[in-house]
């Protein structure tokens, strides 16, 4: 078959070694040095699109792609609601991941955020007052906000003025303590601090350590051991007594008389008349001791006792007649909360049949006792047991005139019970029976106190 010319002759294909063009018309081939490597490849101002790409460029041309809502960009913004039936179109919130959210989400977080708040604060405010939380969920929420009292420590000296005026609040089973500074009273044996032992006398220094501590054991089982508080007998303070003391103490036990009255010795109350909150005694003063003069040791003590109590099955009757007729029964030895007696004052559990609102009151009983440690050597008595050298007692709001060896409390809901007719007291000033400063007043007869 015949092939047509080219009507132009061809330019050089550069297959030449050195690319030279073979007609001699001096042209160069643009491919000679071109080299396909990876800086070529990415070089290149024009890219290929992927199969994938060609593929839905392809189908798109067709059937355009639908916006099944869901994920949106941030950059989008807020999709356009339709306006319905003339209606303004609600704006829909979108969150910082560019999700629509829904009216009911949004009312949900509405009430749950300051939701969230309230028990934010709650909890921290809680945090903070733990004892008055305690208080609360012991009581049910029912009793007043009560304000405590700061603490104080054991005394050192003696003080030079009374304690400060605390709101006369009325005191409940919830809130023993409340109108009382005693409220930052150590508790019970914690406020026995024995000083430091030194010899003295005849007695070494140990052997006067083991005579403070067998005070601070006869104080205890005398004023704060709850049995002996709820109306039972004081075993255990006879036990530490020399013979001749324990014969007295005990005769005043079972044959009670003004002359002999045994709450000169212990602390005792009838659990007909007057029961305890609890077993907590708040308790202040000071223990010092020094010699005798005569190769012996005097152990001091001064402390004030104060019992919180709630009135007792027959209060109201022994109300409206102050004073037991002569020779009445003793009473029986209840069954008393058993235990130490330095709880803390939040953790005091109410009686179960007398509501957390219930009233009580307090009887305040300072004691100011002296013991007295004889020479082994030159007298015969027992070192190891207790001897009295002086003694004085002072209580504070029980009733006049009543010698059964037991305190007789007053409580304020049955003041329209008493008689008119009134008790013995003595004229003049009402004194304070927290006040330290001062010594017990030597008057006889009953006074009046300015608070309880």
């Amino acid at each position: 078959m015949p092939i047509a010319e080219d009507p132009e002759p061809r330019p050089s294909e550069g297959r030449e070694p050195d690319g030279s063009d073979p007609s001699g018309a001096g042209g160069k081939d643009p491919f000679a040095d071109l080299v396909l490597d990876d800086e070529f490849v990415k070089g290149a101002t024009v890219k290929e699109q992927s199969g994938r790409s060609r593929m839905l460029s392809a189908r798109w041309k067709h059937t355009p792609p639908v916006d099944p809502g869901g994920r949106r960009s941030v950059n989008d913004g807020p999709p356009q609601a339709k306006r319905r039936f003339g209606r303004k179109p609600k704006l829909q919130v979108v969150d910082p991941w560019g999700n629509v959210r829904s009216a009911k989400r949004r009312r949900t977080l509405e009430w749950r955020t300051p939701l969230f708040v309230v028990l934010t604060l709650a909890v921290l405010l809680a945090a903070l007052n733990i004892d008055g939380l305690r208080d609360w969920l012991h009581t049910g929420g029912s009793s007043a906000a009560h304000v405590p009292v700061p603490t104080v420590a054991p005394e050192t000296a003696r003080p030079t003025t009374a304690p400060p005026t605390v709101p006369a609040d009325q005191p409940t089973v919830a809130h023993p303590w409340a109108g009382s500074p005693a409220e930052g009273w150590p508790n019970g044996a914690d406020a026995f601090v024995l000083p430091e032992a030194r010899a003295t006398g005849v007695f070494s220094a140990d052997q006067v350590a083991d005579q403070l501590q067998l005070v601070k054991d006869y104080l205890t089982a005398g004023n704060l051991d709850p049995k002996v508080v709820a109306g039972g007998r004081p075993e255990a303070a006879l036990a530490m007594l020399q013979r001749e003391e324990r014969d007295v103490a005990t005769g005043a036990l079972d044959n009670p008389s003004q002359k002999n009255d045994p709450t000169n010795w212990f602390s005792r109350f009838d659990p007909r008349d007057a029961v305890p909150v609890g077993d907590v005694v708040k308790v202040q003063g000071r223990m010092t001791f020094e010699g005798d003069g005569d190769k012996g040791v005097l152990v001091h003590t001064d402390f004030s006792y104060v019992y919180p109590l709630r009135p007792g099955p027959e209060a109201a009757k022994r109300a409206a007649t102050p004073a037991p007729p002569a020779g009445s029964p003793q009473p029986t030895d209840p069954a008393a909360p058993q235990g130490g007696t330095a709880k803390p004052v939040g953790l005091l559990t109410p009686v179960d049949d007398a509501p957390a609102d219930t009233w009580t009151t307090r009887t305040i009983v300072r004691r100011v006792d002296t013991f007295r440690f004889y020479d082994p050597g030159r007298y015969s008595i027992n070192p190891k047991k207790l001897v009295f050298a002086g003694q004085q007692t002072d209580p504070a709001n029980s009733a006049c005139g009543v010698h059964d060896g037991f305190f007789h409390p007053q409580f304020a809901q049955f003041d329209q019970l008493r008689p008119d007719t009134p008790e013995p007291r003595s004229t003049g000033p009402a004194e304070d029976p927290y006040d330290r400063s001062k010594d017990i007043p030597k008057a006889e007869g009953c006074g009046t106190v300015s608070r309880t």
